[in-house]
């Protein structure tokens, strides 16, 4: 029994340990680190903050393991300000990240968090603005986020200078030389882009290699430069190339879930209306699972930018537009898949809260009404977005002129296009707004056009000047609507500044309804014909033009043209000789074939058809007779008769010697 006390007394004197040295606990805080076991790393930090409240080591080892854990929300509730805007940043509360950085002092760490925050929000050309002000501090690798912030913000033009100003080579890092071939892709140098890509692809390889990484984490790593190369393929016309490398990307389901959807998006918009159930169960992978209704899953949401956003969301809209129900599972998921027009309105609805900054919203709730044959409110719907943002207003005009144009109004398609004025003068527009005001009646409109484009062109000093074009259509619309004076005008304009034959010959068709005089001076100028020189125009005027040819004289053309096919020597035909069938010997023919071995056999002269048997008796009388042959019955009948004959006799004979008994 005495172990017992002894075990009392050792738990009773536990709690007066003192606890370990601090620099131990930083040890093992370290070796937890090192090991990625951030659960217990955390413990450890609890530990020494016990020992010394307000470490900030502890507290700062602390954050980035429940971080690394993906314990936010601790995270979030254990920090200081100092690292609750990154928390935020991570739990994608981007609007109140940035209030809280706003408040807080600009250190160079903030300074980067505010551009990435900046960047995940779409205001590229403030995170490019920080970008730059960072390049002072000689930041390790910040020319790839300057980089990608000028292909984000279209400004893909300024990455060659600035990484010429701060000499840079684009293949320094794998990661630069991808995001300038973005930009390159974005200047529509495609093979460049291809081969620095490959350039890319190799350094990436060959630096994570040396990082003693996975290989799945190497594919993972380099899974964005796969896809964009497909996506250069796709742009060059390599289909078939695009759409295996897709193919595999999707197959091999990599942990890269942006990389991942993007491939999905651009398969499926490779493939087109192809296969439409198997591109519908791909999307089905990137929605949220518990959700009804298309949603991005969480993961993928908080990783891909606004714009690939936007683009997965447009094309899951346009693309499952007014198809035939062909999968029930997919009712509630794509309703543009089944026809329901009312739940893809709803869907279409929520689209601009999410991108309140652009315009394919409102572009695919107007796409909705036109399905539904409702161009009128489609048509309506776009004025009142023009009125209200004016700044976006050129793309909403350019659609609410198609789609008046489809639905046949002209008169309001004239009036969209009209108030684009970067567009007015240029000639596809002038002839589009030329047809439309005159299918609506309104001739002098139409006039007005053209005047207004010939006055942009004349002042113009373009190299590319459309100005002889615009002229000699605007002269042929006046002189089709019986302005003669005008067109002349005009021709008359073209032929002194460009001495054009057909502007020429047309000055002369015009003026000559005006003033014959005038034409006839003008006709000098035209260049004589040949061989009209000893046609006597005064005396084909003076007849009475052609004379209808009767039968007599067309029997005599007749012969007169059969007299010169005699006269013309016959054509020579080439003998060539007999081709015969192989093996046959024509020294040795053989019997000649049988000339009616086309005809069917009943048609031959040879043929003679099969005798019918008629011996065959017909079975006759009750069941159980004597069958006999046809000649039986005569020959019985005969017997018969002969018997009668003999009887009749007989009994003749017999009455006549009865009768000659009793005499």
């Amino acid at each position: 029994m005495a172990p017992k006390p002894k075990e009392k007394l050792k738990a009773a004197s536990s709690p007066l340990q003192p606890p370990p040295p601090i620099e131990d606990l930083f040890t093992s805080l370290n070796r937890h680190i090192q090991r990625s076991e951030f659960t217990q790393a955390v413990k450890v930090a609890n530990q020494v903050l016990s020992v010394a409240p307000g470490d900030e080591d502890a507290i700062r080892c602390k954050l980035v393991a429940l971080i690394k854990a993906d314990k936010i929300v601790e995270a979030l509730s254990a920090i200081q300000s100092a690292q609750k805007a990154y928390c935020l940043y991570r739990l994608n509360k981007l609007d109140e990240a940035l209030k809280h950085l706003e408040k807080q002092d600009k250190t160079q760490p903030s300074m980067l968090l505010e551009s990435q925050i900046l960047y995940r929000l779409g205001k590229m050309d403030a995170c490019v603005d920080i970008c730059r002000n960072l390049q002072r501090e000689k930041i390790d690798s910040l020319e790839i986020n300057l980089v990608a912030g000028f292909v984000s913000a279209g400004r893909a033009s300024e990455v060659q200078g600035t990484l010429d100003a701060i000499k840079i080579k684009a293949t320094s890092s794998f990661e630069l030389a991808y995001n300038i071939a973005c930009s390159l892709i974005e200047g529509n140098k495609l093979k460049d882009a291809e081969q620095l890509l490959l350039t890319a692809r190799r350094i990436g390889q060959e630096t994570l290699t040396e990082e003693n990484l996975a290989d799945d984490d190497i594919e993972n790593e380099l899974a964005p430069i796969a896809v964009q190369l497909a996506y250069v393929h796709q742009l060059l016309g390599q289909t078939q190339e695009a759409v295996g490398a897709y193919t595999d990307i999707i197959n091999r389901n990599l942990a890269d879930e942006p990389s991942l959807a993007v491939a999905m998006n651009n398969f499926i918009a490779v493939k087109g209306p192809k296969d439409i159930s198997d591109s519908l169960r791909k999307l089905d992978r990137l929605k949220e699972k518990d959700s009804q209704k298309f949603e991005l899953a969480h993961a993928i949401d908080l990783k891909l930018s606004p714009k690939q956003k936007e683009t997965i969301y447009a094309i899951v809209s346009l693309f499952l537009g007014g198809k035939k129900k062909e999968d029930r599972k997919l009712i509630n998921l794509f309703p543009f898949f089944v026809g329901e027009y009312l739940q893809a309105r709803e869907l279409v609805s929520v689209l601009p809260q999410m991108f309140p900054d652009s315009v394919m919203p409102i572009l695919l709730q107007a796409a909705v009404l036109v399905r539904e044959n409702k161009a009128g409110k489609a048509e309506e719907m776009f004025g009142q977005f023009a009125e209200t943002f004016p700044e976006k207003s050129k793309i909403i005009f350019l659609a609410r002129a198609q789609v008046a144009a489809a639905a046949g109004h002209p008169q309001i398609a004239a009036e969209s296009l009209a108030k684009v004025p970067d567009i007015q003068h240029m000639p596809a527009t002038v002839a589009t707004l030329v047809t439309l005001k005159e299918r609506s009646g309104d001739i002098n409109g139409a006039a007005a056009v053209l005047d207004s484009a010939i006055k942009w062109w004349k002042s113009s000093m373009t190299e590319d000047n459309q100005l002889s074009v615009i002229m000699r259509e605007a002269a042929s619309f006046k002189l089709r609507h019986g302005k003669e004076e005008a067109a002349a005008q005009l021709y008359e304009e073209l032929v002194k500044s460009h001495g054009n034959i057909e502007a020429l010959v047309g000055l002369i068709t015009t003026v000559a309804h005006v003033n014959v005089e005038k034409a006839e001076a003008y006709e000098k100028q035209l260049k004589p014909l040949p061989g009209l020189k000893g046609v006597d125009v005064d005396a084909l005027e003076k007849t009475s033009g052609a004379k209808p040819v009767d039968s007599a004289s067309r029997g005599s053309l007749a012969d007169a043209r059969a007299d010169g096919k005699t006269k013309e020597k016959p054509k020579k035909k080439r003998k060539r000789k007999p081709r015969y069938p192989k093996g046959f010997d024509p020294a040795n023919p053989g019997p000649p074939p049988d000339p009616e071995r086309w005809l069917p056999k009943r048609e031959r002269s040879s043929y003679r058809p099969k005798r019918k048997d008629k011996r065959a008796a017909q079975v006759r009388g009750s069941q159980g007779a004597v069958v006999r042959d046809k000649s039986e019955p005569s020959a019985s009948a005969t017997n018969s008769n002969t018997l009668n004959l003999k009887s009749n006799q007989a009994s003749s004979s017999k009455g006549a010697s009865q009768n000659a008994e009793p005499s």
